[in-house]
């Protein structure tokens, strides 16, 4: 048997055909799954440095009081002004962690990412003042995006009530 026997390769070429072409599909499946998996850790992670950038901007403004879990009904009009800023920032952000974070059917790393931006959205939506102005805030937005921020908003508003 001599390496350029026809037979040799045909059996080589069996071998690469039965086991290496199989192993060879699985790992590429694994490493797409695995950056599937860092894409998706690395998109959370984006979001949630931006929520924590959006808090910086909350903190700047204490005189608004938009932490404290309730409105504040003697705001000025400029005052009013930069929670509306605030408020529509706030919407963007949620907006775009819907489009890019919640899908129907998630798995559990998945559904737990979410469940903290859902968690946000009902704090958020708890207070009166952003509830109140989310018509508003939601005109021109994503359709789904809306009504599922207006699904929680009403859930929010029943369980005050």
């Amino acid at each position: 048997m001599t390496l350029f026997d026809l037979q040799s390769w045909e059996t080589a070429s069996y071998v690469v055909t039965v086991i290496g072409l199989p192993v060879a599909i699985a790992i590429f499946l694994a490493d797409q799954r695995k950056e599937r998996r860092n894409e998706e850790e690395e998109s959370w992670q984006r979001l949630s440095d931006a929520y924590n950038e959006f808090l910086q901007v909350v903190i700047e403004h204490p005189d608004l009081r938009l932490r404290t879990g309730r409105g504040n009904a003697s705001l000025t009009p400029e005052q009013e002004e930069r929670m509306m800023v605030i408020f529509t920032m706030l919407i963007g952000l949620f907006e775009r962690a819907y489009l890019v974070a919640w899908e129907p059917d998630m798995n559990p790393e998945q559904a737990r990412r979410w469940n903290s931006w859902e968690d946000w959205m009902r704090e958020w939506c708890r207070r009166r003042d952003f509830s109140g102005h989310l018509p508003d805030l939601l005109r021109g937005e994503d359709p789904d995006f809306a009504a599922y921020i207006r699904g929680i908003a009403e859930q929010e508003a029943s369980a005050a009530a």
